[in-house]
């Protein structure tokens, strides 16, 4: 590791990303006697958990993304860039961006994760993926233009392509987009065409594995997919993907004709691995040792999404906003301590809060480590949970009172059509 030599210079930390564990990360520094360096691609940090709901046009982008400067303007240890990372350069401690390299004493990765269509990268124009607000309104223009289309359209084969709606993974996105998609189609647009019935659209949810939610237990995964169907929902377990293209997909040797096919089936992690030419794990995850450090580089952490990380019992951490937010804390602790000549605390713990996810409106599942509940009043607690939760949001009762308004009358007023509507593979 690199040691700051110059006693005049203050310790220069650079974190890459600025999703929940950069941002923690920066946060847990902010009464060090550090420089921090925060660099992120976009000038937003995104609360990822509802962004299934702008692509289902329930909410704006602006209700979900805020930007970094603001959320950290009163911390004056800070400075945001604007940037791209290309490379990092372990033997000289930089980071290398798109026209300029940046020096470091300790450097954060906390760069998220991609889409990953498991050796079918030709997919992705047919079937995007959802982890940006370019990804959101991408895909709410693409659903909202299908029953445009239908609208216009007098052939009664391709009216029923464009209204058929293929989700790809029963994890807690595709659930989510699934039981939206759903209610989008039978409540919010009832009333809104006049030659064809948007009620009638199909929406398929489509899991190679045995069960809907993967990670819960075996009674809320029942649970989810009985309210799920409640919705007009058709889940098709056990069945993989195999071909997907402009006409749809094709499961278990049969062609389903669909225009709109979304995927929440896997994710893969960002370069990092091979920035660092270290060892990673099959999505890429680099591998960690118990302080988040890299391996030979123990000025460098890697967090969030972009590490493989294990519990206590040696099973994987999974990549959700609360580990990140504890990863990020925990390597600010360590950082802090260093550059205070301290000892650093003991090896990072995860601590599992449960898992939860929403089946539409009014209805939830949630596994806490000590209960699980479902229905009404688990959805009622997912609200509350990801709104006590809204980083940067000056008032989280705006969001809340908005957000309970749409629901309420089933308005989705951030229902407009933007971008190319050219440009598509429907």
């Amino acid at each position: 590791m690199a040691e700051n030599t110059d006693p005049a210079k203050r310790p220069h930390v650079v974190i890459v990303g600025a999703g929940f564990g950069g941002l923690f990360a920066a946060r847990g520094l902010r009464r060090a006697d550090v420089d921090i360096t925060i660099i992120d691609r976009q000038n937003y940090h995104l609360f990822q958990p509802l962004l299934y709901q702008v692509a289902t046009a329930g909410l704006a982008p602006s209700d979900i993304a805020w930007p970094i400067r603001g959320i950290l303007s009163r911390q004056k240890n800070v400075t945001v860039l604007l940037d791209e990372v290309a490379d990092v350069n372990v033997e000289s401690n930089e980071v290398l961006l798109s026209d300029r390299r940046l020096s470091f004493d300790y450097l954060v990765l906390a760069t998220g994760a991609r889409h990953a269509y498991f050796g079918h990268q030709d997919w992705e124009p047919f079937a995007p993926g959802l982890k940006s607000i370019d990804d959101a309104t991408e895909i709410r223009r693409r659903v909202l233009m299908t029953f445009e289309r239908a609208e216009m359209t007098d052939d009664t084969a391709e009216r029923e392509r464009l209204l058929n709606f293929v989700i790809v993974g029963a994890g807690p996105t595709g659930v989510e987009l699934a039981g939206a998609i759903a209610e989008l189609a039978r409540r919010t647009l009832a009333a809104d065409f006049r030659r064809i019935d948007s009620r009638s659209a199909r929406v398929i949810l489509v899991e190679a594995g045995s069960k809907v939610l993967p990670a819960l237990s075996a009674e809320l995964s029942d649970y989810a997919e009985t309210a799920l169907q409640k919705l007009g929902v058709e889940v098709l377990l056990g069945n993989a993907v195999t071909q997907c293209d402009s006409n749809g997909v094709m499961v278990a040797n049969k062609p389903i004709p669909a225009a709109t096919v979304l995927w929440a089936a896997g994710v893969a992690a960002s370069p990092a691995g091979s920035w660092l030419d270290a060892e990673t794990d099959r999505a890429g995850r680099v591998k960690v040792t118990d302080d988040l450090s890299a391996a030979n580089h123990s000025n460098i952490f890697v967090i969030g999404d972009t590490a493989a990380v294990k519990d206590a019992k040696g099973s994987a951490v999974p990549g959700i906003a609360p580990a990140a937010k504890q990863q990020g804390r925990y390597v600010a602790s360590v950082i802090r301590a260093r550059a205070e000549g301290k000892k650093q605390p003991a090896a990072f713990r995860y601590r599992h809060s449960g898992n939860l996810a929403t089946i539409g409106r009014k209805s939830a599942v949630i596994e806490l480590p000590f209960m699980r509940f479902s229905g009404l009043f688990a959805w009622w607690v997912w609200g509350l949970a990801h709104i006590y939760f809204l980083i940067g949001v000056r008032s989280p009762f705006t969001v809340a009172s908005n957000w309970l308004w749409q629901y309420i009358t089933y308005g989705r007023g951030a229902r407009l059509i933007t971008g190319d509507k050219t440009n598509s593979p429907s």
